[in-house]
């Protein structure tokens, strides 16, 4: 009596404590790394302007969740966003990276993304493509370096020089570094999700 007791409170706690993994959630969102698919067809069940123009706000408003919008033309059916730095380890409930390895990458050096939408009539629905391109920051020495002028200076010890830290200079040096297939399988999840709301 004992045993089917203790095997019905496991089954219990171990069947009603699981649950889906957050979508927002960067380290428990799964991608499958070989999966470059970044269009999806989505079909409205009434056709017409005024399906896409409900298409086109909510592909719009999944986007700016995460990303600023620096274009979008309802138009031409195109979506652009300000690239934005790739959140780190540091900054982990921060949406952005789409998964540990990113993140990790982006503790150790700067990335940003940057994601083109566009959103295509067909025969039967509305074909919206999502791509995310990741850059690597170049810069030609670390930016704070201090080590090996303590060592060997020749300046009198009186003169002093403050490093002044400002965060307008920004470098314009960023390497292309392809598609980000993670980011876009999110951000494709996440239409998706907001498609059937």
């Amino acid at each position: 009596m004992r045993r089917i007791l203790l095997a019905a409170v496991t089954a219990m706690c171990v069947g009603g404590c699981m649950r889906a993994p957050l979508t927002d959630n960067p380290l428990l969102a799964r991608a499958d790394p070989n999966d470059t698919s970044n269009q999806i067809l989505l079909t409205p069940a009434n056709p017409g302007p005024d399906a896409y123009a409900i298409l086109f706000e909510k592909v719009l408003d999944s986007v700016d969740d995460t990303f600023d919008i620096a274009y979008a033309s309802r138009y031409d059916g195109r979506i652009e966003t300000q690239p934005r730095i790739a959140p780190g380890l540091e900054q982990l409930f921060k949406p952005g990276s789409p998964n540990a390895y990113n993140r990790i990458l982006a503790t150790i050096q700067t990335y940003r993304h940057r994601v083109f939408i566009l959103i295509q009539p067909e025969h039967d629905g509305y074909l919206v493509n999502v791509t995310a391109f990741l850059e690597l920051e170049d810069v030609p020495n670390p930016t704070r370096e201090t080590g090996g002028g303590a060592a060997f200076r020749s300046d009198h010890p009186v003169e002093r020089t403050y490093e002044v830290v400002d965060p307008s200079v920004v470098s314009t040096a960023w390497i292309p570094k392809g598609r980000d297939y993670p980011l876009e399988q999110k951000i494709l999840r996440r239409i998706k999700a907001k498609m059937s709301e």
